[in-house]
């Protein structure tokens, strides 16, 4: 949810989206991207071309179910990409359900918060 908000604007946040939860089975077959394989520039923003590279090459050889790669926004965290191409993806159990973001969250300025 984070590393899509960052793109967006109050006027135009889709009214269509939705937000889909999986359980991925152990077993199933992926790729991880370490920072260090990225160009040094890989959390500026716009991003480097280069690195849509690594999603590109995985959605056309089709040959894993999961690229995971590292969050620009959360160092140490990990965004899962899969491959609804892949022969288990079938196997990816999934809940899908609206999803609108709170419109505080578009605030221009948040109040900060005192300590008593």
């Amino acid at each position: 949810m984070l590393e899509y908000f960052v793109h967006l604007d109050s006027d135009s946040a889709p009214e269509d989206l939705v937000l889909v939860t999986a359980k991925i089975p152990g077993d199933l077959t992926k790729t991880t991207v370490k920072p260090e394989q990225l160009s040094p520039r890989w959390r500026m923003s716009p991003a480097p071309p280069e690195l849509a590279k690594f999603g590109d090459d995985f959605a056309r050889k089709a040959d894993r179910c999961i690229l995971v790669v590292p969050s620009a926004l959360a160092p140490g965290e990990n965004n899962w990409l899969l491959n609804p191409q892949h022969s288990d993806f079938r196997r990816v159990i999934s809940k899908v359900e609206p999803l609108k973001y709170d419109p505080r969250m578009f605030e221009p300025h948040r109040p900060t918060r005192r300590k008593p």
